[in-house]
């Protein structure tokens, strides 16, 4: 697969692995055996770069990853996350990245990865009540003791990231991005392509949507499933969104590819240094979105979806309100 680079040397391949949805936050997990294969197969596909954190779950996709991983230690890069507090009924309870809160996270991480470094570290989201020079003062230290080898951010706002930029370099940015969630290209990009930070698009299939599998009629009523809380997923905002579906189908099989290759083509095609993270809970994912780093979209294609796109009026937040809260803009 093709490779690409987030910062000044982290090379990575074009389209990385989510890992969250096999644990977490897409309805019930995955079955254990299963999702080591499809994460190995991804490996065999040309995957290197895996995203994890503590929070999925919590800690049992950290301790997924490690185990599925282990194996291919040395062909791969892992990315996992800090910033969250987490209570002893393990429940995400807010924010903390204090700089102890940090060191004890990344010793806990490295465990369940079962490895002696990270390679991507993401503040995962930013903690007004700490300075984000400590927050980069403490990666940067962690850097040094070769605990980890890049820091990001994740959902981090323009000033925040200079902030953090200034102290140690940003490797890579993660934000939510896709055809149906633009609000990166509002000075975000600029900014990566200012400071040569990459961009890694998370959720950039529209959990799940883009891939045009969810079909009329579908609802999400499960409590495991984050998208139950999602205003753009109730049945209503569903049944008006199927516009972008509609498109999609069209323009795919007019290209002799599927609606997930041409949304990840399109993500890949808006700069070079955008690597999209897709989950994936089943092999067949992982040969549907894959491709993508292969398929060319022309002019007159990025043209089209982006007219298309400007008519299409999408209905509803593409994130809880809860969830939206905890970004920092």
């Amino acid at each position: 697969m093709e490779q690409r680079k987030l910062g000044d040397n982290l090379e990575v391949s074009a389209i990385g692995l989510g890992c969250m949805g096999l644990s977490f936050g897409l309805g019930p997990a995955a079955d254990k055996g299963e999702a080591i294969k499809v994460i190995r197969g991804a490996v065999e596909r040309g995957v290197t770069l895996f995203d994890t954190a503590e929070g999925y779950g919590p800690f049992v996709n950290e301790a997924l990853v490690g185990e599925a991983l282990q194996p291919v230690r040395e062909r791969v890069a892992i990315a996992t996350k800090f910033g969250f507090r987490i209570d002893e009924n393990r429940q995400l309870v807010g924010l903390d990245s204090r700089p102890a809160h940090i060191r004890n996270v990344v010793d806990a991480s490295l465990k369940r990865l079962r490895t002696d470094r990270i390679d991507l570290l993401y503040q995962h989201r930013v903690d007004p009540d700490v300075p984000m020079e400590d927050v980069a003062g403490t990666v940067k230290d962690l850097i040094r003791e070769g605990k980890v080898k890049h820091f990001g951010l994740s959902e981090a706002g323009i000033e925040n990231i200079r902030r953090a930029h200034a102290v140690q370099p940003v490797a890579a940015v993660q934000n939510h991005y896709s055809l149906w969630q633009r609000e990166p290209e509002h000075g975000t990009l600029a900014l990566c392509e200012e400071l040569g930070i990459g961009f890694v698009a998370w959720g950039p299939l529209g959990q799940g949507f883009l891939t045009g599998k969810i079909t009329r009629g579908m609802t999400f009523d499960d409590p495991s499933d984050l998208r139950s809380t999602f205003p753009r997923f109730t049945r209503e905002a569903l049944e008006a969104n199927f516009a972008v579906v509609d498109f999609l189908k069209d323009l795919a099989a007019r290209k002799g590819a599927t609606p997930a290759r041409i949304a990840l083509a399109w993500l890949l095609a808006q700069k070079p240094y955008i690597v999209p993270i897709p989950g994936g809970t089943q092999m067949a994912h992982l040969d549907d979105n894959l491709p993508a780093a292969e398929l060319q979209l022309s002019e007159s294609d990025l043209r089209d979806i982006d007219k298309a796109f400007a008519t299409i009026d999408i209905k509803g937040a593409p994130l809880s309100e809860a969830l939206d809260a905890a970004i920092v803009r």
